[in-house]
């Protein structure tokens, strides 16, 4: 018998069936996968879990037993934890103070017993074989270890349960490790884990079973070891992918953008490149090699201490985002909830955030004409939502960064930064994300696309610039012959060389 059960789970939103009849079944001491395109329905179908939300029809039995889920007290009590992409800790409080935030070990009723809750978040942390002390400040440590104290959380509470939702988006290689070695562990302790990602070949790796989700209900489940990626992406976008990185090629033009010795702080050190219109430079690197910071200083960010910039030739001063606008840039950023988007305002308005002058018309916003230019790039770009005025926050990842990428693509930007631009989104996001760089190289734009994989920037790159500790250690053209090995030897600190 299954450890949890979610029997023909049903729920509907206002003009929506978000999910029709979804069943999921998972063992105890299971890794299962939980996969589909953004948009399929497992973010509703966890939130229900979690009691975020409450389903229309349907039954969830834990250990055989028919329970009711009516909020996050709920779920606590029968054992569920989730730990979201985007980490829900209080920067400002120690680790000890995470792990029991809202329910603190008590003396008596009126005094917290720090050293009693301080020993037990240790004796956690130990467990799990992180080196993190309990008394330290959340904000002193970096993403994993952060990551770690929501599996130490999850842990406190005895969860038999754990949801992870792309757990390694923001990890590096030897992270990514630590954490496949923690999730064998609580594997192998009874704990029954929910594994959502659109990293496909980690699945292959870690999980036992996966169940595919596609528009809102089931399509298959499946042992993974009886499978391989090109079914599992078939059954997730209901078609062949043909190619997973469909680069043009086309005669590139002059030179739009050129930096020369950019200096901005501890990470970004005597920059130097350039990008031709029609050309896409991709950005190779290890966690804190300076891509992100490179960009935020082009972009205005972050002050610049030194260096030249040009556009079109015309040396620039940027010292804002609004100046790097006016000046032709658009800066897709890594963090589009935090910077890409305003989640509570409506796909429209983020869609026409930098351009609400070409809709103004004396002193007064034309709303016709924003609300016609808007359905035409919602219909362009597939951006799937119910209307242009649902709220931005209310989309699926993928969507989102859709939304973002029709803000650029609107402004007519002449040099778009991409930072990670298919980060937590799926396969068959991901091909329509890519179509949408190619369309900008075919308008004559000039394209830097910083990645943490390898595989897309040789997949989508004319060139490929390679950083280590804020410098650039190499710039390749990508012309078939460029490998991962010497990308990553570069990226670790090989010789300086441009070619």
């Amino acid at each position: 018998m299954a450890y949890l059960e979610m029997r023909d789970i049903v729920k509907r939103f206002p003009g929506v069936l978000a999910l029709d009849h979804v069943s999921l079944s998972v063992e105890a001491g299971e890794v299962h996968a939980l996969l589909g395109e953004n948009g399929a329905g497992k973010s509703t179908l966890m939130k229900i879990l979690s009691g975020a939300y409450q389903r229309d029809e349907g039954e969830i039995l834990i250990d055989g037993k028919s329970v009711e889920i009516k909020g996050s007290h709920d779920a606590q009590a029968l054992g569920i934890s989730i730990i979201y992409q985007e980490l829900n800790l209080t920067e400002q409080l120690s680790v000890a103070e995470n792990i029991f935030l809202g329910r603190p070990i008590m003396k008596n009723p009126l005094m917290v017993d720090w050293r009693e809750m301080t020993r037990q978040a240790q004796r956690i942390l130990d467990e799990l074989g992180v080196d993190i002390s309990a008394k330290a400040l959340v904000r002193d440590l970096g993403v994993a270890h952060k990551q770690m104290v929501e599996v130490a959380k999850a842990l406190s509470i005895n969860s038999r349960i754990l949801v992870m939702d792309e757990p390694t988006a923001p990890l590096t290689n030897r992270e990514i490790d630590t954490l496949f070695a923690t999730i064998r562990m609580l594997k192998a302790k009874g704990v029954s884990i929910i594994y959502i990602s659109h990293r496909l070949e980690e699945v292959m790796e870690v999980c036992d079973r996966a169940t595919i989700m596609r528009d809102g209900r089931n399509v298959t489940h499946m042992n993974v070891k009886d499978t391989n990626l090109d079914e599992i992406i078939r059954y997730m976008v209901g078609r062949e992918l043909k190619e997973k990185f469909p680069k043009i090629h086309i005669p590139l033009g002059e030179e739009l953008l050129r930096v020369e010795n950019l200096n901005a702080g501890p990470q970004v050190r005597n920059v130097s490149l350039s990008v031709r219109a029609g050309e896409i430079l991709g950005i190779a690197g290890l966690v804190g090699a300076g891509r992100t910071e490179t960009a935020r200083a082009l972009f205005g960010m972050d002050r610049k201490q030194s260096g030249t910039v040009y556009v079109a030739g015309k040396p620039v001063e940027i010292r804002r985002p609004l100046d790097a606008i006016r000046a032709g840039f658009g800066f897709a950023t890594e963090d589009r909830k935090g910077e890409g988007l305003v989640l509570t305002m409506n796909v429209g308005q983020n869609i026409t955030l930098a351009t609400l002058d070409q809709f103004q018309r004396g002193g007064k916003l034309n709303l016709g004409k924003e609300k016609e230019v808007v359905l035409g790039y919602i219909d362009r770009m597939n951006i799937k939502t119910p209307s242009h005025l649902q709220l931005a926050r209310n989309l699926s990842g993928g969507n989102q960064q859709k939304v973002v990428l029709a803000k650029w693509l609107l402004s007519q930007s002449r040099v778009i930064i991409f930072d990670e631009p298919t980060r937590g989104i799926d396969v068959g996001a991901k091909i329509e994300v890519y179509n949408i760089i190619n369309e900008l190289i075919r308008q004559g734009a000039a394209v830097v696309m910083i990645s943490s994989e390898l595989p897309e920037v040789l997949g989508m790159s004319d060139r490929v610039a390679v950083m280590c500790q804020g410098e650039i250690t190499g710039v390749f053209d990508n012309d078939g012959t460029l490998t991962q090995e010497k990308v990553l030897y570069y990226a670790t600190g090989g010789d300086k060389h441009t070619a």
